[in-house]
């Protein structure tokens, strides 16, 4: 039994930048319901937080009013529960006016338990949807656990 009092997540929520808000608001509200993520709040025009529960995912102009930029070497991964839900955010993604950026498929050279897709958003931050097979990652381990024993 796992007691929810117990549980924490690593990260808290994830904040993107946006030059547009209505339009990226626009994609996210097409593609976020396909993984169980709705509008959480929003903030005065400045911002729209997405999640199950709580904020999970933010879009927003920064409070500097500077434009916004993306990260050289920055993407947020969302989790699918299996690899078609990867296919059908990806979908959704394309559909929406996301840019591919990998189509969904099985990626070997990050795990045989992977299978993701990439594409940027209509700001150009790199998004990545992805699923991990425990089955074959708990296979993988305890085959490995096996070889060091």
């Amino acid at each position: 039994i796992i007691k929810t009092s117990s549980i924490t997540m690593a990260l808290s929520h994830v904040s993107l930048g946006t030059n547009d808000l209505d339009v990226s608001k626009a994609f996210y509200n097409a593609i976020l319901p396909t993984l169980g993520l709705k509008v959480i709040m929003e903030v005065d025009g400045q911002a729209v937080a997405y999640g199950k529960y709580a904020p999970e995912f933010w879009i927003n102009r920064p409070l500097n009013r500077e434009p916004a930029t993306v990260g050289n070497g920055v993407h947020v991964a969302f989790a699918a529960k299996s690899p078609s839900q990867v296919d059908t955010f990806y979908d959704a993604a394309i559909a929406a006016g996301a840019t591919d950026a990998g189509k969904p498929g099985p990626r070997e050279e990050y795990s045989a338990a992977y299978y993701g897709a990439f594409f940027t958003d209509p700001d150009g931050h790199k998004i990545e949807i992805m699923y991990w097979s425990m089955t074959t990652m708990m296979k993988d381990w305890v085959s490995d656990s096996c070889n060091i024993l």
